[in-house]
């Protein structure tokens, strides 16, 4: 921080050691992708996932690089994550492909070019279809294509993944508390992050009311809201004003 700095001069410290900044490469794939300003033809749809991933982890420090959109092929797929090798990147971002259709080519391409994966597919909504591996020294991070399950999941494991890179002590989110603005239904057994607004009280409590569509293609809903509302696996229904946990969100 500035404070440290002054701190250290202060001190008599000439020199610090530091981390380098983690480089983040993000590659978006899609045929139905059009950039914004565009006039989305039949079956397309303006891309946002990566200004958003960008965004977030310049935020949290990281360098990012732009790979742009691959088209639904191997071939496009395949270069796009040879230009993040070739870029030094120290973590590769890929959005979309990531399901079991005849586009969904993200994970073939991956483990082609050598990527040993750690897991595919993941017990939380949104972003079940989400994987993640290695190629070298690069941490491999899919993402899904829908761009509020896009999101959530870099939240929560890309932005732990700088920290942990950057040599920070303090990786993970900190969980609040907050009470229930509304009753909510039994879970299933995905985990649940609800995305949710918050208010505060007068005298500090904060009261997490869910919004009502929680479909991961609606952004309006993601970027009104100001928290995550973390639901179990299985957790029985809640009513109004029970306790439950939060992951507050970039401001």
């Amino acid at each position: 921080s500035d404070r440290a700095l002054s701190l250290a001069a202060a001190m008599n410290y000439p020199e610090l050691a530091v981390r380098r900044r983690p480089k983040v490469a993000v590659l978006a794939t899609g045929d139905e992708l059009v950039m914004p300003g565009s006039k989305p033809g039949p079956g397309q749809i303006v891309y946002s996932n990566g200004y958003a991933l960008r965004a977030l982890a310049r935020t949290e420090g990281a360098e990012t690089v732009d790979l742009g959109i691959a088209a639904d092929t191997v071939e496009a797929t395949t270069a796009g994550i040879r230009r993040a090798r070739e870029s030094g990147a120290d973590i590769l971002i890929t959005t979309g492909g990531a399901s079991v259709g005849d586009h969904d080519l993200v994970k073939q391409s991956l483990e082609a070019e050598g990527v040993q994966m750690a897991f595919w597919r993941i017990a939380m909504r949104p972003g079940k279809p989400m994987m993640h591996g290695r190629l070298g020294s690069m941490r491999v991070i899919g993402l899904p294509g829908n761009p509020v399950s896009s999101y959530v999941c870099a939240f929560l494991f890309l932005v732990p993944l700088i920290r942990a890179l950057s040599g920070r002590k303090t990786i993970h989110h900190r969980r609040a508390s907050a009470l229930l603005g509304r009753d909510l239904a039994a879970n299933d057994q995905r985990e649940d992050y609800l995305r949710a607004r918050l208010e505060e009280r007068e005298d500090g409590t904060l009261i997490a009311t869910p919004v009502m569509q929680q479909d991961s293609s609606l952004l309006g809903n993601l970027a009104a809201a100001r928290a995550l509302l973390v639901r179990p696996p299985f957790a029985p229904a809640a009513v109004k004003g029970a306790e439950c946990e939060i992951l507050t969100l970039p401001e």
